[in-house]
């Protein structure tokens, strides 16, 4: 390829690559998937290292790669990079408006409105199209250059597009972190064992002010532009909005929110309109910025001391305050997980007043390192639950202890505990513990536990609230007497119930170890045991080196298993169970040597009544069975339960032996 086919090529390229990006950051519109942009992008980075003479600053390949820097120099501004002045009602903003009509005495006035991003304003400057500079707000007059950062945010075009762009022009405007980004890079951050940002606006700082843009360029950073200040060669057209549409037009990215809006009336709707869509929007928002949108009306305004008289910030309500913080408390959810409350002194918070906020576990609470006493920052977004984000450390006085999850549950004293692949902590008295009752008896209940027929989950919570049971044994002393005194139950429901309940008292040891909603033991790890060790008494006393000799448990099946029948609250419950009557067959102990189905090959197929298809596999595995799942002439047995489908009509038309859940029970149990 001549040298001239080269340049040829690489200006495609850069044009091709510009243009997505500006498709991609300006319009929301990709034209090309990732994987297409960074086949181009490899494209041209090889050609540009086969000819480096043909190296240009503003290639898409070069935003990445300059040595770090020592420190950041000075630059200053030529037009100042004023601050706004605040509104924080509707009367501020009735004010600033008529103060506008009366400074230019008009009737009515068109804003310029767009979202106030919670981010970094920082300034762009262009010479012939070539972005040559990018400095920090700084005081106003004097920021800090932060170009070799600023060239690695693939918003911001190193060259501007069309060719109608002025000689000199300086475009103001955001860097913003999204909050998806935001919420990754944290995450990576706790990987790596990293203390987290605090917010979307410290990240974008924070990632701004490296002084390695190699590391500036792994952060997810964007940028908006909101307006321009110095600018030689072209005059300024009429209106701030029409200023913003050509900055579009030359490849900088603005807000899809921005709008021109009529009066104080149309602020104040705008005002609205964007507070109730805040926390959809992909970035973070603290309010919204007014800006008269003739630029003849503006200069006729003029300033005051550091602001202009043309524009205001109305401010949404805080999204993150600061307060005391002065106790810890600990819920327990309806599945026994600990969870700590803060309790705080209360604060104006995101519109409300907040005067607890969660935090989640003791594994956030030690990487806060969060003390009763301590002045805490507490944030709410919407109608999210407040959380406390950091801690003011350089209040914090005396000496506070650190706190800890208790090693009981406050509810029943039971014991707590908690694993080392989770993060929760939880109460292990499942079968007594109030704050577990109702789910306790709704699981025990379900389907695939004890299958009690007419015990839905509303009448669960109402027996439990009118005081009729306390604990899954106190099922069994229910009768049509005290159930029809329940609000909608009439006689025949409830001789159905006490029927039911009466039908599941004959069960299989498998799914009575279920019902007992242990922490992690499924219906699997229930068939599992029940075959293994064939009684109730086995399981309940088995230790730890007994427990590990089963398949398919490890140690934290053992620990739960031990640690829940080691409460007595909960051996009592079994026992109760036990005594009104709940039963199973006797289950012959059979090794995987001398079992008869030890080699047989078995397909089960459709929906089994008493046991899923795992634990139906976990027990014909246990007797040294076979499972497959498909039918074929080697098949020994086809399990059917409902809507058996294609397998069941073929093992028929092969001859094999199909067994009904009945007569697979049983086979199980021989």
């Amino acid at each position: 390829m001549t040298n001239k086919k080269n340049q040829q090529r690489i200006d495609t390229l850069r044009e091709e690559l510009d243009s997505h990006n500006y498709s991609y950051y300006v319009l929301d519109n990709p034209e090309i998937p990732d994987s297409e942009y960074d086949r181009l992008l490899r494209e041209l980075d090889e050609l540009e290292q086969q000819y480096p003479e043909l190296i240009t600053t503003n290639s898409p390949t070069q935003r990445v790669g300059a040595t770090p820097l020592d420190s950041f120099s000075e630059v200053q501004h030529e037009i100042p990079m004023l601050s706004l002045g605040n509104a924080f009602s509707e009367q501020d903003m009735t004010d600033f408006d008529r103060r506008i009509r009366e400074g230019v005495e008009k009737k009515n006035i068109e804003y310029a409105a767009e979202p106030k991003l919670d981010g970094l304003a920082i300034s762009l400057l262009y010479e012939n199209g070539l972005l040559v500079r990018a400095a920090t707000r700084g005081d106003g007059r004097t920021g800090e250059d932060v170009t070799l950062n600023i060239r690695t945010i693939d918003a911001i075009p190193l060259k501007l597009r069309g060719e109608n762009y002025p000689a000199v022009i300086e475009i103001r405007g955001e860097v913003v972190m999204p909050k998806s980004g935001f919420d990754k890079l944290n995450r990576q951050q706790l990987e790596k064992g990293e203390k987290p940002f605090v917010n979307p606006r410290n990240a974008a700082a924070g990632s701004l002010r490296q002084l390695d843009p190699q590391v500036t360029a792994t952060r997810p950073l964007s940028f908006y532009s909101y307006g321009v200040g110095l600018i030689k060669g072209m005059s300024l057209p009429n209106k701030h909005s029409v200023m913003m549409g050509k900055l579009k037009l030359w490849g900088l990215r603005i807000n899809p929110e921005s709008r021109v809006v009529k009066g104080v009336k149309g602020c104040l709707e705008y005002y609205e309109q964007l507070a109730k869509k805040r926390n959809s929007l992909p970035d973070e928002i603290d309010g919204i910025v007014y800006k008269v949108d003739d630029i003849k009306l503006q200069g006729i305004m003029g300033f005051v001391s550091r602001a202009p008289r043309w524009a205001i910030a109305r401010k949404f309500p805080a999204q993150e305050e600061m307060t005391k913080l002065l106790a810890i408390d600990i819920q327990v959810g309806r599945t026994g997980a600990l969870t700590p409350v803060a309790r705080l002194q209360p604060v104006f918070v995101g519109g409300v007043t907040v005067s607890n906020a969660t935090l989640h576990n003791q594994d956030e609470i030690d990487r806060l390192d969060v003390r009763v006493g301590d002045t805490v920052i507490v944030r709410r977004a919407g109608d999210v639950i407040p959380q406390i984000v950091s801690v003011v450390k350089s209040k914090r006085t005396g000496k506070p202890r650190r706190f800890y999850l208790p090693d009981t549950c406050p509810v029943c004293g039971s014991e707590t505990a908690r694993f080392d692949d989770e993060a929760v902590t939880f109460c292990t008295g499942g079968l007594f513990c109030e704050a577990q009752r109702k789910e306790a008896i709704k699981h025990f209940a379900s389907r695939r536990a004890m299958n009690i027929d007419g015990l839905g989950d509303k009448l669960v919570e109402q027996l439990v609230d009118e005081g009729l049971i306390h604990t899954i044994a106190d099922l069994y002393q229910l009768n049509v007497e005290n159930l029809v005194k329940l609000e909608r139950m009439a006689e025949k429901s409830a001789k159905n119930l006490v029927a039911s309940l009466e039908k599941s008292k004959k069960t299989i040891l498998a799914r009575f170890v279920f019902s007992l909603g242990i922490h992690s033991i499924g219906e699997t790890t229930a068939q599992t045991l029940a075959n293994h060790f064939t009684t109730l008494e086995n399981i309940m006393g088995a230790d730890e080196e007994k427990l590990l000799a089963v398949a398919d448990v490890g140690p934290i099946v053992a620990e739960n298993l031990m640690t829940f029948f080691n409460q007595e609250h909960n051996r009592e419950v079994v026992e109760q169970l036990i005594a009104v009557g709940i039963n199973w067959p006797k289950i012959k102990k059979k090794s995987a040597n001398d079992s008869p189905l030890a080699g047989k090959t078995f397909v089960v197929t459709g929906t089994l009544e008493t046991m899923g298809r795992n634990d139906a596999k976990a027990a014909l595995q246990e007797l040294g069975a076979k499972v497959s799942g498909s039918v074929s002439k080697k098949t020994d047995y086809v399990v059917v339960g409902e809507n058996p489908g294609s397998k069941a009509t073929k093992a028929a038309d092969l001859g094999i032996t199909i067994l009904d859940e009945k007569a697979f029970t049983k086979l199980l149990t021989q």
